[in-house]
């Protein structure tokens, strides 16, 4: 679904990301792992085009996007969602969603009332302005944006920061659920046991650069891997 060859992306002058080299096979999860400012949600960022890379090549089920504007990637079937509380917070719960599904540009299953399903804590919101959510009903809420353009890629960026350990749990079992519905999931996290305990393969990435990769399995157990993840191996995972 998902093939990046030798990615370098820069801000300015700053080479962040050096050669970046990862796969994401259809209906498969794969986390990618690193501390802060590793660069993945640089990562991210450069699937979507919105740090287009200098060199290397994405490709979206054997279609190269490589540079392509954010909508063009957007429109086929690449959907984000975002770390922090980036959601439209004067609107209400369905305005959110209405408008991500009105701004959509691929049909399938995800729609309004199937997210309302998946998360009936936001059909009992709905007429409640986001802002005033709490960050788990936020969470929620930026996954239920991203259904509603029923992607074919689904990114995720430090979907953890800033929970409570019972609503990490919770996440955890939203996102076995997209598991089962075969959606290929990248999942950007300093939460190594979460991602792991989700995912099918990992990728480790340190100042840029692939450091490591394997069986999500083999990562977890490895001691060198703990050791450089440091805290974020031994926190909350999913139940």
């Amino acid at each position: 679904m998902l093939e990046l060859e030798g990615v370098d992306t820069f801000y300015g002058q700053s080479h962040v990301l050096q050669g970046v080299a990862l796969g994401v096979g259809d209906g498969e999860t794969v986390a990618l792992l690193g501390r802060n400012g590793a660069g993945k949600t640089t990562t991210l960022r450069s699937i979507l085009g919105l740090t287009p890379p200098r060199r290397g090549r994405i490709a979206l089920a054997g279609q190269e996007i490589t540079g392509r504007p954010p909508y063009a990637v957007a429109r086929l079937g690449v959907a984000l969602v975002p770390s922090g509380r980036r959601i439209f917070s004067s609107l209400t719960v369905r305005e959110n969603l209405e408008l991500a599904a009105r701004d959509a540009h691929r049909r399938g299953p995800w729609t309004v009332e199937r997210v309302y399903a998946m998360f009936p804590r936001l059909r009992d919101l709905k007429s409640r302005l986001a802002g005033f959510l709490s960050g788990g009903e936020q969470q929620m809420l930026k996954i239920g944006r991203a259904l509603v353009a029923n992607p074919r890629l689904l990114l995720l960026d430090e979907p953890t920061e800033g929970l409570a350990p019972v609503v990490v749990g919770e996440l955890g079992r939203w996102l076995e659920r997209l598991k089962a519905e075969r959606i290929s999931i990248l999942l950007a996290e300093q939460n190594a046991l979460f991602a792991l305990r989700l995912a099918e393969r990992g990728y480790i990435l340190e100042k840029g650069r692939i450091r490591g990769s394997g069986p999500a399995a083999a990562l977890r157990e490895d001691a060198k891997v703990r050791a450089y993840l440091g805290v974020a191996a031994r926190a909350a995972a999913p139940a």
